[in-house]
């Protein structure tokens, strides 16, 4: 069997390795000129991070990230709504990474090359139409200036390509844009003294209002690390289209972003001074898309942001573009027929995804920061007489058995393929 995947990102080049230690070919291809370090810091959880285990990744991260240890959700006010150990000190047998995004590709883009050589990816590659028929997929890539550059025929086409995916667009001509929810996002990161445990993440505000702060890699010193931050905010009506396209490599503008940064106070950071002092941040309206009724049509199925793209909350994204690829490699390595694979990898994805999705748009685990919020919005002298441990827990615990992290130790995935 040999997969075409489009996209060469971190869901599509992960797919590249489950199916390789599985015995199946396949072949990217990358609408980008080259596959560059882009994007800042992203949380990755353990249940991803045990996949990428299994095929032999772990060390290799492990030099370039932060094993998160400990997280914080704040109010606004800097009030400290819920604590928790994560990661190994959790319990679970894989750490829990904080990590610059594009360091984790380039982690997976080597293994792929590696792996399966530098010649299955295909960078310059824009799908411009696809067909299939009782044997198999043929895709037509062309470049930026419209030029045919490649044919590919493969048995099943996977459109790992985001939340503007040419493969879902195909599937579903009418679907429209990327549903804005009002909300804009401003990310950066720089190299700022660590706090509090040197490996914990802070969480203040609820969905309208919100910043991140963790660091993702050593610093300039041992007291210092890279320290990534995002402050989300709504600026608009969810009704109307969002004011730029979503693109997470277009720059910020600071004197946009710092009239909302005032509105936050974290003890543990001043949260100012470490936006000024980043030289440069980006910008990415926060959108998403309804979850579909099937994701797979004969030989063609999606997969990560082009399946399910959801808002930046409870640290899910990459997170479970790797499960679906884990699934999908385990769907087609056991199928007799490639679209039994394809539905039997969508029967258990897109519900548990689709569910994902629409707990995001309530606000996901942070959603406990709203509920004290809401009951104490000039703050609080005792939080458990606002909303008490249990309240809060289910919260908390319930997004992560939603999401498929609540199970702390399991046995580990196969051992990767040579």
């Amino acid at each position: 069997m040999k997969a075409i995947i489009v996209g060469g990102g971190i869901g599509g080049l992960t797919t590249a390795l489950m199916l390789r230690a599985r015995g199946l070919e396949c072949e990217i291809f990358e609408q980008s000129d080259t596959i560059r370090e882009l994007g800042v810091g992203i949380n990755t959880l353990p249940h991803a991070i045990r996949e990428l285990t299994g095929i032999g990744l772990l060390d290799r991260l492990d030099k370039v990230a932060i094993r998160t240890d400990q997280l914080f959700y704040l109010t606004r006010h800097g009030q400290q709504v819920w604590h928790e150990k994560r990661g190994l000190d959790a319990g679970y047998d894989v750490p829990q990474f904080s990590i610059h995004r594009g360091r984790m590709q380039s982690v997976i883009l080597e293994a792929v090359i590696d792996r399966l050589g530098a010649e299955v990816i295909h960078t310059g590659c824009r799908l411009g139409a696809f067909s299939q028929d009782e044997g198999g997929v043929t895709a037509h890539f062309f470049d930026r200036s419209g030029a045919h550059v490649h044919t590919a025929r493969g048995d099943i086409l996977i459109g790992a390509d985001g939340i503007h995916s040419k493969v879902r667009q195909t599937l579903f001509p009418d679907e429209g844009a990327p549903v804005w929810n009002g909300l804009m996002l401003w990310r950066g990161a720089t190299d700022w003294p660590a706090f509090l445990t040197g490996n914990s993440m802070i969480v203040a505000g609820g969905l309208n209002a919100k910043a991140v702060v963790y660091p993702i890699a050593e610093g300039s010193s041992p007291s210092n690390r890279l320290t990534n931050w995002a402050v989300l905010v709504k600026i608009g009506d969810a009704a109307t289209p969002p004011p730029r396209r979503e693109d997470w490599s277009r720059p910020g503008k600071r004197d946009e972003l710092m009239p909302h940064v005032n509105g936050f106070f974290i003890p543990q950071v001043n949260l100012g001074a470490l936006i000024t002092a980043t030289p440069e941040f980006w910008e990415y309206p926060c959108c998403d898309r309804d979850p579909l009724p099937y994701w797979s049509s004969g030989r063609v199925t999606l997969l990560g942001d082009a399946a399910h793209p959801m808002y930046p909350v409870g640290s899910n994204g990459a997170s479970q573009a790797i499960l679906d690829a884990r699934c999908l490699a385990d769907a087609l390595a056991r199928a007799e027929h490639p679209r039994q694979g394809l539905a039997a990898y969508e029967r258990q994805r897109l519900p548990m995804t689709a569910d994902i999705v629409a707990s995001n748009r309530r606000g996901g685990p942070e959603g406990v920061i709203d509920a004290v919020e809401q009951l104490a919005p000039q703050g609080f002298t005792d939080v458990d007489a606002i909303l008490n441990y249990e309240a809060r827990e289910a919260i908390v615990r319930g997004y992560a058995a939603r999401a498929g992290f609540a199970a702390r130790v399991v046995a580990r995935p196969e051992a990767v393929r040579a």
